[in-house]
């Protein structure tokens, strides 16, 4: 395992609606990241095909307009798009975090997929509740979501948006020893002033006490709302403008200190923030404080975490002889 090395998080506009130029620009920005020798890029909450500010402008009737088109831009694993970017990862020898829409049957998930430097999926993952309006979008993940996994850098997970502010959903990622951690970030300039727990200064904390609470360095890629983006879903109206403001992008990387490090954005300005990481730091984090290990109360204080996969459907068949037998016990059999 490589203890130094550099990491990228996106800071950019989604091509809103259009996976195909989405998936294109996605795939220069892998490949600008890997010209910076960055072995690790992380992307926006569902970057692809852009995250529906339009659930917060406007009552769900006024919504539902953007419903099919949503939906039809969405990325289904196994697709094109998918491989597409799995073999930009390959390519470029470099890990992908990127936030995604993911379509599955006929729901819509807040996903984000992990690849290997290899084009392998290390993970595919779905935030556990999507907050608030979004539940009108989006159906949850499980368990099985709250994972770290091991790599050829060293031990990544994930979260999106307001798990970060879950704090039992963060000790559970915190006692997998995680040591990289990718935060996907919508654009933090929807209705920032009105709402100010939506704002840079709440989620951008929420990301550094992240790495000090976990004893690891944060990725937090955030996007940003363009001309575009606010044209379409605005429609003209100033309310609605104010209300999805211009810009947003505040990426940031922070190190188990809690300190900011990279050159960051302004946050209307598309590009990288790249900072190199050194994991031995950790080390020092954690003599300080390792909330689920030296520093825990068990006596007082525990968490129940249920990681299985929860299955909507279990399949039975019915054997000539004897009593019925689920497929998935079956499968333990073999």
């Amino acid at each position: 395992m490589s203890k130094q090395f550099k990491v990228a998080a996106v800071q950019a506009a989604p091509a809103f609606l259009d996976l195909q130029a989405g998936v294109a620009k996605a795939i220069g920005l892998i490949e600008q990241a890997a010209r910076q020798d960055c072995k690790l890029i992380v992307f926006p909450e569902v970057w692809l095909p852009g995250y529906p500010n339009h659930i917060w402008l406007g009552p769900p009737a006024w919504a539902m307009q953007f419903v099919g088109r949503y939906f039809d831009n969405s990325v289904q694993a196994g697709s094109a798009e998918d491989r597409a970017i799995a073999e930009a990862a390959r390519r470029n020898g470099i890990q992908v975090s990127i936030g995604l829409s993911e379509r599955d049957g006929g729901s819509l998930y807040i996903a984000q997929w992990h690849y290997a430097e290899t084009g392998e999926v290390i993970k595919r993952r779905r935030k556990l509740k999507p907050t608030h309006v979004e539940r009108t979008v989006f159906g949850e993940g499980d368990g099985s979501d709250l994972v770290v996994n091991d790599t050829s850098l060293g031990r990544i997970g994930q979260l999106s948006c307001w798990e970060h502010l879950q704090p039992l959903s963060k000790y559970a990622m915190y006692s997998q020893n995680e040591q990289i951690h990718c935060g996907a970030w919508p654009a933090l300039s929807l209705i920032s002033d009105e709402a100010y727990a939506l704002g840079p200064t709440v989620n951008n904390g929420a990301s550094m006490i992240y790495a000090v609470e976990g004893g690891c360095f944060v990725v937090a890629a955030a996007a940003l709302v363009d001309k575009a983006q606010q044209d379409l879903l605005c429609q003209g109206d100033p309310m609605k403008e104010a209300m999805c403001q211009l810009g947003g992008g505040f990426s940031r990387i922070y190190a188990p200190d809690g300190r900011s490090i990279g050159a960051n954005l302004d946050p209307h300005v598309e590009g990288l923030v790249v900072a190199d990481i050194d994991l031995s730091l950790i080390a020092y984090a954690k003599a300080s404080a390792d909330p689920a290990g030296h520093y825990a109360r068990p006596d007082v204080t525990r968490l129940l975490f249920n990681n299985k996969p929860a299955r909507r459907v279990e399949y039975f068949s019915v054997p000539a002889e004897g009593p019925v037998v689920s497929s998935f016990e079956l499968a333990e059999d073999r």
